[in-house]
C-alpha cells in the first residue's frame, strides 16, 4: 500500500489523507530517530513532537505510521475548531491542516491569517500563508517552498469560485429600468436595486 492508503487505513478523513501525503510528509520528511529540528525542538518520523520524545530514540516505520496517523487527526481537529464557522473549501483545510501541523494551534490561533479567514478574506488569509517562512528568525528555503504549496493549494478553488462568479455577472441579463423616485430612464446594466419597470 502507498501512503494514503496506509493512512486512510486509520479512519482519516480524505482531506487529512491529502494533505498528509501532499503537504506534510513532502516536507516533514521522515527520520526513524530523534533528531534536533532548525529551531532546537526534538523530533521524530513525520515531524513529531512531544515530551515523551528522548535523544537518540529509534523507531520503525509502523510506529512512524501510528504517529503520523494520530497527529493528523489531532492537528485537523484543532483546525475545524479554531476556524469554526466558517466552511473550509478542501484547498483551505489541507493548507491550513499543514500550517497548523507546522506552527501548531497556538501559533495558528493568534495569527492575522486566522483573524482574516475569520472575517471572511479568504484569499487575503491563504495569502497570509506566504509570510510565515522564517526559524529562529532565519528565512528557510524549505519553508518558503512549503508556504507556496500551501498557498497554491489553498487558493485553488476560491479562485475558480470568483473566476465563476465573474463569468455570471458578465453574461446576467441587461434590462433598461426605471427608478421608483426617478422618471428618467437609467442607463443598461445588470440591475438589483429597486425599480418600477424594466424593459
Amino acid at each position: 500500500m502507498n501512503l494514503s492508503q496506509k493512512l486512510a487505513a486509520f479512519g482519516l478523513a480524505s482531506v487529512a489523507v491529502f494533505a498528509g501525503t501532499t503537504l506534510v510528509a513532502p516536507f516533514e520528511g521522515r527520520v526513524l530517530e530523534t533528531y534536533v529540528d532548525p529551531v532546537g525542538i526534538l523530533t521524530a518520523c513525520y515531524g513529531h513532537t512531544g515530551p515523551e520524545l528522548e535523544h537518540r530514540q529509534f523507531f520503525s516505520e509502523q510506529q512512524c505510521l501510528e504517529l503520523f496517523a494520530k497527529d493528523l487527526a489531532k492537528f485537523d481537529r484543532q483546525l475545524l475548531r479554531l476556524s469554526h464557522p466558517v466552511m473550509l473549501t478542501d484547498g483551505e483545510h489541507a493548507a491550513y491542516l499543514s500550517f497548523i501541523y507546522n506552527v501548531g494551534p497556538g501559533a495558528f490561533r493568534d495569527s492575522t491569517l486566522r483573524r482574516k479567514l475569520l472575517a471572511a478574506d479568504r484569499v487575503g488569509a491563504c495569502n497570509e500563508l506566504s509570510r510565515w517562512v522564517y526559524a529562529d528568525s532565519k528565512k528557510l528555503p524549505g519553508l518558503i517552498r512549503r508556504r507556496e504549496a500551501e498557498r497554491k493549494i489553498c487558493l485553488e478553488e476560491l479562485i475558480d469560485v470568483e473566476t465563476a462568479a465573474i463569468r455570471r455577472w458578465s453574461i446576467s441579463p441587461v434590462y433598461h429600468c426605471v427608478f421608483n423616485y426617478s422618471d428618467r430612464p437609467t442607463r443598461s446594466f445588470p440591475f438589483s436595486g429597486p425599480f418600477r419597470s424594466c424593459h
